[in-house]
């Protein structure tokens, strides 16, 4: 059975508010009973330094762990690119059958346009 988890951070400094909204996420797409990665958009948004923040839910579906190394991921908004990049993250592993929030940061120099922070999507164009 699919269970929520939290890295330690994120369980410390999330708001009552974000949480119960994951939560709510959680409990809509924790059914699909996929044998794959997928993902769950939360929310985008532009930090200070330009880069792009896309905060998901990772959802390991399959029976192994999922790491985050030399990973491409894409960031899309109605079918258009916005973001690529390639992420070593050795800090993110998502444990079979659980689902993580997380959140992924584009460095400036791999946005392709600006997009408008709504409806996205994020993609993994490598095999999990």
């Amino acid at each position: 059975m699919q269970k929520l988890q939290y890295e330690s951070s994120w369980d410390k400094t999330l708001s009552n508010k974000d949480r119960k909204i994951i939560e709510g996420i959680f409990l809509e797409t924790s059914l699909l009973n996929q044998n794959r990665i997928q993902f769950t958009s939360l929310w985008q948004a532009m930090n200070h330094k330009g880069e792009l923040l896309v905060t998901v839910l990772v959802h390991n579906f399959s029976h192994q762990d999922c790491s985050f190394m030399n990973k491409k991921l894409r960031y899309m908004e109605n079918n258009e690119i916005i973001a690529e990049h390639t992420f070593t993250l050795p800090s993110l592993i998502v444990q079979p059958e659980t689902s993580m929030p997380w959140t992924f940061i584009f460095p400036v120099e791999v946005l392709k346009c600006h997009g408008s922070l709504e409806n996205g999507r994020l993609e993994c164009l490598d095999a999990m």
